[in-house]
């Protein structure tokens, strides 16, 4: 392998892993957050108790990612320093606010919350928790910003060989924001509802806090039959958008070559061959793609050929077409674990209208593995936006080629990702371990924690 795809290996590796966390973190505090609001304005205990126990795990998740996601930082100095030498003035900017803004308000209102029952008032105590959730939105917008200036570069002007920003409204307003973050939140929500009717589904299924549990499950599966729709239509957005901004994206989603006919058919199956750009067994619906691209049942949509010859012509001689298998299949499994999402949410509300959940062991257990949908459809998520959008690294300004590093050898990222794998292996194990271990407990034992407070009058910590 070359240094450019030894560099890419360990950049798509380390994001990926880093990715399962960030979606979860996200989606489980609003969780969180909705349910301590229902405890505060009703009153009731029961949603303390589920505060308290998905609390738990939500910190225990905000710790790893927190520590997989400062190696994403360093990266662009060891490995594309070209990047980050021409685009940092921009790139650079999101970054920075996200950490020194969003990053610290979510740790500083999180660490008031984990310290603040029964010392500070409910509704305070409440808003810490809400903060710590806006703080969470506040870092996927400014990392979006910072990706979509990679696939729609506005505000910049190239000087000295570098581009520099000129327009920072122009960067927080990027057209391509405006449909890339309300698609990325919605899947997050969606992980964190998921992950909760999941978790209570195990605690049905194992009649331990059956009533408690159940009041958990159905408020997650309104948040995510409410996440699942947000999904589908933020994601039609983002797909009329590439047709603006990307079609070569889009053409190589569908597996497209030559210009579609007029309406047409999107392919839901068939297999893909590179080499002779053709493709066999081809399942398709007629008319969906013209609605995809253009929210109307008329319209050819271009393919690959036609746009390559159109590049060639405006950025030079090279291949501008992506892996077309990768985006094309990576784009079928998001789309279709979105599908199920949406419909095990609203079968799992009807069974629980009809009062037959604890019924329905066979659901309860799919609910369980449901739990991994979310991650899979983000994952395939990004692997399409980032794989899509290749050769470049910013659309149009900066091939990937030409971003690492140009003095890293293959041995040094060899033993990096090596490394990094090894030491994710074990972050995953022990996060695996904790979250079993806090699930099993329930939520009897974090109501017995006792709080440590300090007498003013005496250095001893006593307990009460």
């Amino acid at each position: 392998m070359s240094v450019l795809e030894l560099a890419r290996i360990q950049f798509g590796s380390t994001t990926i892993f880093h990715f399962l966390f960030v979606p979860l973190s996200i989606g489980l505090v609003f969780m969180v957050a909705i349910m301590e609001t229902l405890y505060v304005f009703r009153n009731n205990e029961a949603y303390k108790k589920l505060t308290k126990f998905f609390g738990h795990l939500f910190l225990i998740n905000f710790a790893v990612g927190v520590v997989t996601g400062i190696i994403q930082e360093f990266q662009f100095g060891m490995n594309w320093s070209e990047y980050s030498r021409f685009v940092g003035d921009v790139f650079g900017a999101p970054l920075a606010i996200e950490a020194l803004l969003a990053f610290f308000m979510e740790s500083t209102f999180l660490g008031i919350w984990i310290f603040g029952w029964e010392r500070l008032n409910k509704k305070i105590h409440l808003m810490c928790i809400w903060l710590v959730a806006f703080g969470t939105l506040m870092s996927a917008f400014w990392i979006l910003a910072a990706n979509s200036f990679m696939q729609e570069p506005v505000g910049f002007a190239i000087k000295n060989g570098r581009a520099e920003m000129t327009d920072f409204l122009a960067i927080i307003t990027n057209p391509q924001l405006k449909v890339e973050f309300p698609h990325t939140i919605a899947g997050a929500l969606a992980t964190g509802a998921l992950f909760v009717a999941g978790v209570s589904a195990y605690k049905i299924l194992k009649k331990q806090e059956t009533e408690l549990f159940k009041k958990a499950f159905n408020l997650a599966m309104v948040f995510a039959l409410i996440a699942g729709i947000g999904v589908a239509f933020s994601g039609h957005s983002q797909a009329k958008h590439l047709m603006k901004t990307q079609p070569m994206k889009m053409a190589a989603s569908e597996g497209l070559w030559d210009d579609s006919g007029d309406p047409a058919s999107w392919m839901l199956f068939g297999l893909i061959d590179s080499k002779k750009k053709e493709n066999k067994y081809e399942v398709e619906v007629p008319y969906l793609l013209s609605y995809l691209a253009y929210e109307k049942f008329e319209g050819k949509v271009p393919g690959m050929n036609t746009l390559q010859k159109q590049y060639e012509k405006l950025y030079g001689p090279g291949n501008y077409i992506p892996p077309v298998n990768t985006t094309f299949w990576s784009f079928r499994i998001m789309a279709g674990a979105g599908m199920v999402m949406i419909l095990m949410s609203m079968l799992g509300l009807y069974f629980s209208y009809r009062k037959k959940l604890e019924t329905k062991n066979l659901f309860l257990k799919a609910s369980i593995l449901l739990i991994s949908l979310p991650f899979i459809a983000n994952t395939a998520g990004w692997v399409m936006t980032e794989i899509g959008r290749q050769p470049w690294t910013v659309f149009g300004l900066m091939t990937t080629a030409a971003s690492v590093s140009p003095n890293v050898s293959k041995g040094s990222l060899i033993f990096s990702i090596v490394t990094f794998t090894t030491m994710y292996a074990i972050l995953a194990v022990v996060l695996v371990y904790l979250f079993v271990k806090e699930i099993k407990k329930g939520t009897h034992h974090v109501e017995t924690e006792k709080v440590p407070t300090v007498d003013p009058f005496e250095r001893e910590v006593t307990i009460v």
